[in-house]
């Protein structure tokens, strides 16, 4: 139990605290959640109820919470070493686990460049990027390329390429121009094709552009297979190979975030091997460490590495960084998570629970207001709307995902709806009892009298 009164703390928090992708007027009347421990699955309050972490605690968590491997890292680190800077010294962690990643990613990928978080991670390659192609002897490539409905965090340079203007259009003045390319969003798809005689179609954009700005432009950066703030959009492998190879044709650099899908959410290890592609840069962070501590990495070739290799006075050097830059703590966590994956064998032990999720889920297609079912690795979304033959969608205002999260946590369950987008984000320690459970809270929660509008 907490060490302090509850309603003390709720007290404070609505003093003093202002909580991110949140509106606070909702909790005017009302209390936030006050969440006190958590092992496994399960997150608890702080009168000891438990709630099905569905969404891994905003897509982190992979062993689940607390797990004694990762835990036991972390102690003995404490021990040696809490924090040192990483410019121009280095430490066993840091250099481990760049060679862990470097074992793990396609051989192509061999330097490692550490931040701390997602947004970072890919502002990181665009600065990369942009500089490379300075120091390459092609200064006119300054632009890039982003895929509508993608997010790839929300400082300037990553809030510029993104493609969620609900996120981030209050910030508009301050970004810069980039082009856009139409989602590969297959239930609502941009040319109108049927999913079982789709070609790709949506590709088509891309390639015109590349024929005509190419020369322009510096990188195209894109979520792998799934565009998960823009509305948890699964699409197919066959479309992040298509894109790649036209921006391969074009000289073009590709960025893959992982930030979300890396480490085993997609099945996989990283989302980009169901395409068989690999990118120029891939940015990591969220599940590194296995949900415990920020860390990010950006990891590249040897080609672009090169390009800032020299001496001093060529004035090379990538002016980059972070306090907390590869923290001997946070890289302990993340080793202590890729030993898991061996250890408990992860990614094979979760197969037939994938299976069994998406043969689960089936049953959400009963219902009206259910327009798409969509599955990828442990991550299910069920698209909402008001018509299922024409596919409208229910109105911002309508703000359909909020009875749906109180309704879950009356039913033990973190629910956490984007817009008209229910989404389970599972931890990979998953079990199938654990999916029929889930499964089964949200069917109640969403045929639960007066939680959806009427269709």
């Amino acid at each position: 139990m907490t060490s302090y009164d509850p309603s003390f703390l709720q007290r404070l928090d609505k003093r003093h605290l202002w909580h991110p992708f949140t509106q606070m007027h909702d909790y005017a009347d009302r209390d936030l959640l006050l969440i006190d421990r958590a092992a496994g699955l399960f997150l608890y309050d702080a009168a000891g109820r438990a709630y099905y972490d569905t969404i891994s605690s905003w897509w982190c968590i992979v062993h689940g919470h607390n797990h004694p491997h990762i835990m036991a890292a972390l102690r003995r680190q404490t021990e040696r070493l809490d924090q040192v800077l990483l410019a121009g010294i280095t430490h066993e962690n840091a250099i481990l686990l760049a060679k862990r990643l470097v074992d793990i990613t396609p051989p192509s990928l061999t330097r490692v460049f550490f931040s701390d978080n997602g947004s970072t991670a890919c502002e990181v390659a665009m600065k990369m990027a942009l500089q490379y192609w300075q120091q390459a002897g092609e200064p006119q490539r300054k632009r890039f390329v982003g895929v509508e409905r993608g997010y790839h965090g929300d400082t300037i340079g990553t809030m510029s390429v993104g493609g969620t203007p609900g996120f981030h259009q209050a910030f508009a003045p301050l970004c810069f121009a980039s082009f856009r390319i139409p989602a590969p969003y297959c239930y609502r798809c941009p040319v109108g094709a049927a999913p079982e005689g789709c070609a790709c179609e949506c590709s088509a954009p891309l390639a015109e552009l590349l024929e005509r700005r190419g020369h322009e432009i510096a990188a195209c950066i894109v979520e792998p297979l799934i565009l998960a703030a823009g509305g948890m959009i699964v699409y197919p492998a066959a479309y992040l190979r298509v894109i790649t190879e036209l921006c391969r044709r074009h000289g073009v650099l590709v960025i893959f975030d992982e930030v979300a899908t890396g480490f085993g959410r997609t099945g996989k290890m990283f989302a980009f091997e169901h395409a068989g592609t690999v990118p120029d840069f891939l940015c990591l962070s969220k599940g590194i460490t296995g949900g415990t501590l920020p860390l990010a990495a950006t990891m590249t070739t040897e080609e672009i590495f090169a390009a800032f290799y020299g001496p001093y006075a060529e004035n090379r050097t990538f002016y980059h960084g972070h306090t907390f830059t590869g923290n001997p703590l946070a890289a302990a966590a993340a080793l202590a998570n890729l030993e898991l994956f061996e250890q408990e064998d992860t990614l094979n032990r979760l197969q037939p629970v994938i299976r069994h999720l998406h043969q689960a889920v089936r049953r959400f297609h009963a219902l009206e207001q259910v327009g798409d079912v969509r599955c990828l690795g442990a991550i299910v979304a069920l698209e909402l709307v008001r018509d299922r033959r024409t596919k409208e969608p229910f109105t911002f205002e309508e703000r359909v995902g909020w009875p749906i999260y109180l309704a879950g946590l009356e039913h033990g369950l973190i629910l956490r709806p984007l817009g008209n987008v229910i989404y389970l984000w599972l931890p990979l320690t998953v079990t199938a009892a654990d999916v029929d459970a889930i499964v089964e809270r949200v069917w109640t929660v969403l045929t639960r009298p007066g939680v959806l509008p009427p269709s």
